[in-house]
């Protein structure tokens, strides 16, 4: 007896710990072996003697594993080695794994029921005299069915598929007849099994979970409001499509530079180096689809008022004539719109006699929204 409480002193001391329950398991099938010593109750007759288990289960829940499980053991008689005594049996055990999500290793306690059967000989002393019916020869033979209640504790070591079990148990046997004198009959037997055992894990192997980096929310590669400006620049991120934008994202007023564009002294037809700055307004008109602009023509300060606003209107025509002739909407434009000599960009009646100044005879696109 001094043996068994060394064992269950041993193991329970290193089965305290804390119940937590786990984010993952691996519910797959296993099949499990152990092998241990069985301490044989006192009153059975018997040596202690190696045992066997062999089992399959699986896990229900990170915390509770159910096995069917099979066992055997032979141990001696005490009054006769040369007598056998055997007994096997299957149980269904059930365990609750004390089970840390973080731990390799975690701690349970065990129960299940079972049926257990023995067979034993005997050198039985045949007569009335020994309580014991007479028998064709001795030894004689005695074999029996019953029932069982197995407890236990234990410690789990998970190494991926394969896992280690350590257990301390009892098994009660709940064995009423038994191949003795009636008055030494007993109503059950308590063993205790100390064990070390496997379980195997069945199947493929469990895919690692796969970790998806966090999507980064990079405003830099945005333009919400598609005004060409990205998120993370953009001030104004309620802009209109195709407005004209600062940097910042900002509404801004927008003159389309048509600087170049002038005229001959008093001609209205448009020179080659005017057709090519032409050409880069339709390009800036064409890329802001919504905007709408003044075809505005202006003369220099020669001639009389009326005359220059004539040719100043003629100049404007121009220019709306050849935006129109290269895929500008007519209903983009306003105009086109003459000035004459009343906007100049140099008053030469003020600087130099010379009225004929290149720079006032000119055409000017002014963006209207």
């Amino acid at each position: 007896m001094n043996k068994k409480l060394l064992c269950a002193a041993l193991l329970c001391g290193m089965g305290v710990a804390q119940a937590a329950s786990a984010q993952e398991f691996d519910d797959r099938w296993y099949v499990s072996g152990s092998t241990g010593v069985n301490f044989q109750d006192n009153d059975r007759g018997t040596e202690d003697a190696l045992f066997g288990t062999l089992g399959f289960g699986k896990f229900w829940t990170p915390n509770w594993s159910v096995d069917l499980e099979a066992n055997y053991q032979n141990p001696d008689k005490t009054s006769n080695p040369n007598l056998w005594w055997t007994q096997y049996g299957l149980s269904v055990d059930a365990r609750y794994h004390f089970r840390n999500a973080d731990s390799k290793w975690w701690p349970y306690v065990k129960f299940g029921l079972g049926m257990q059967r023995h067979e034993e000989e005997f050198a039985a002393i045949c007569g009335p005299a020994s309580g014991i019916p007479m028998q064709a020869d001795c030894p004689a033979q005695h074999e029996d069915n019953n029932a069982a209640a197995n407890l236990g504790v234990g410690l789990q070591f998970d190494f991926g598929r394969v896992d280690l079990r350590t257990e301390l148990g009892a098994r009660v046997d709940f064995d009423k007849e038994q191949a003795r004198r009636p008055q030494d009959q007993q109503s059950q037997f308590t063993d205790l099994l100390a064990s070390v055992g496997l379980t195997v894990a069945l199947g493929p192997d469990r895919m690692a979970p796969v970790v998806e980096a966090p999507v980064v929310d990079n405003c830099a590669d945005k333009d919400g409001d598609g005004d060409g400006v990205n998120d993370c620049n953009d001030k104004c991120p309620a802009s209109t499509a195709g407005q004209a934008v600062g940097p910042d994202g900002c509404p801004v007023p927008l003159t389309i530079d048509l600087k170049g564009v002038n005229f001959d002294f008093d001609k209205s037809k448009l020179r080659p180096d005017a057709i090519a700055i032409l050409n880069e307004g339709i390009e800036i008109l064409k890329r802001y689809p919504d905007l709408r602009v003044e075809v505005a023509g202006h003369t220099d300060l020669c001639g009389s008022d009326t005359y220059n606003q004539a040719l100043s209107e003629r100049r404007a025509r121009a220019v709306y004539d050849y935006l129109t002739a290269n895929g500008i909407d007519a209903g983009r434009m306003v105009g086109p719109v003459g000035y004459g000599e009343s906007r100049p960009l140099v008053n030469t009646a003020q600087t130099k006699p010379d009225c004929k100044n290149e720079t006032n005879r000119r055409t000017e696109l002014n963006v209207q929204n």
